[in-house]
């Protein structure tokens, strides 16, 4: 459900799911590629356990709240921001256990887009004589979990594309030299960024030009479960059409690292890297892999939420086969002037051509300014 809530719920409702959208974003930088989801257990109007998804393979929220609990779960309500599941995987149903436990009531945040769980889980607990209200703070609750969205409405992830400049405008001098643009209380953001990502793309250019690690540094975190959340594996993908990349590339130490070329690559060059893992995709007519087809791959590989941060043609390349759901700007107070590099190489010569963007997000950062922008309509 969407839109309008439905008419059983009152501001006691919308006060505890808002308490288990806060849980389950305990689970932000854990819980993938499973998603994140908080549950609250109450009874006669007080909490009396909470729980929420820590880590892929161990307890959902659900199954966390009731163990956690210290006193009678029968007649209590849960709140739960995502529909309970109703199969058993690693972890047994959650939707039997709420049964199981006596529970009333399940106020829920949405029904799950998971086709093994959607709407089976609300069933099962409605078979039990349980009533179910469901499409509580919808909004807020896929907000937590807009990669899990995306992956089973459309077998594609939910892309961001990171990208820093200064004032003009600009991303690096002309020689190359971008180290700092941004503050680093910008920068540690950006680690943020990484570390709720399943997987980091990047360019072969960025990886000739800056040597990046790509890595998620749990000092410079800021959250709870840092040092868990920066030993967490993540894809590392170099996007490299023609097999460019540097062996020396502090990347490819990393054994998460792949390196996405173009089918069209001779036999003898893919030869050159048989110690590193390849991903072999389609061109786009042009001998450049085939962006849209690295995406669907990661996706069917559990990448739920991609985090892009390359340079201007990439980036480019990226808005214009219209396959970034956001983006997000650093401005750093500074000017780097005409001759520094651009941030994004889009060949536009009318403004019927140009990209239409609206900002859903703009907050300081340190320094500098943050800026959260999808494609408009």
């Amino acid at each position: 459900m969407s839109g309008n809530q439905p008419s059983t719920v009152t501001q006691t409702d919308l006060h505890f799911m808002a308490l288990a959208i806060r849980e389950a974003e305990r689970g932000l930088y854990t819980a993938h590629p499973n998603p994140r989801v908080g549950c609250i257990l109450v009874k006669n109007g007080e909490i009396i356990s909470r729980g929420y998804h820590r880590l892929t393979g161990t307890g959902h929220a659900e199954a966390n709240a009731l163990a956690a609990a210290k006193t009678d779960v029968r007649g209590a309500t849960a709140y739960c921001t995502l529909e309970p599941c109703s199969y058993k995987g690693r972890t047994g149903s959650c939707a039997e256990a709420l049964v199981s436990a006596g529970v009333t009531r399940v106020v829920c945040g949405m029904q799950d887009p998971h086709p093994k769980n959607r709407g089976k889980g609300f069933e099962i607990l409605k078979q039990a004589g349980i009533e179910v209200v469901n499409g509580i703070l919808e909004q807020s609750n896929r907000a937590l979990n807009p990669g899990h969205i995306r992956k089973f409405e459309s077998a594609m992830p939910y892309t961001r594309l990171k990208l820093a400049m200064s004032m003009d405008g600009k991303t690096a001098l002309a020689n190359g030299e971008s180290k700092w643009i941004t503050g680093p209380q910008a920068r540690k953001d950006v680690q943020r960024l990484r570390a709720r990502s399943s997987a980091i793309v990047t360019g072969v250019q960025t990886v000739i030009d800056d040597d990046p690690q790509m890595s998620v540094r749990s000092s410079e975190l800021g959250v709870e479960d840092a040092k868990l959340a920066s030993e967490i594996e993540r894809k590392i993908v170099v996007v490299d059409s023609t097999l460019r990349t540097p062996k020396h590339a502090q990347l490819l130490a990393n054994p998460a690292t792949v390196i996405a070329c173009a089918e069209g690559v001779s036999d003898a060059r893919r030869a050159e890297y048989n110690e590193y893992a390849l991903m072999s995709l389609p061109d786009d007519g042009k001998g450049r892999v085939n962006l849209k087809s690295l995406l669907a791959k990661l996706a069917a590989n559990d990448c739920n939420e991609v985090l892009f941060e390359c340079g201007a043609s990439l980036s480019a390349s990226l808005i214009e086969a219209q396959l970034v759901d956001e983006i997000i700007i650093y401005v750093a107070p500074k000017l780097l002037g005409a001759s520094a590099r651009s941030l994004v190489d889009l060949n536009i010569d009318s403004m019927s051509q140009s990209c239409d963007l609206e900002f859903t997000d703009q907050r300081q950062v340190g320094s500098d300014i943050r800026l959260t922008l999808s494609r408009k309509g």
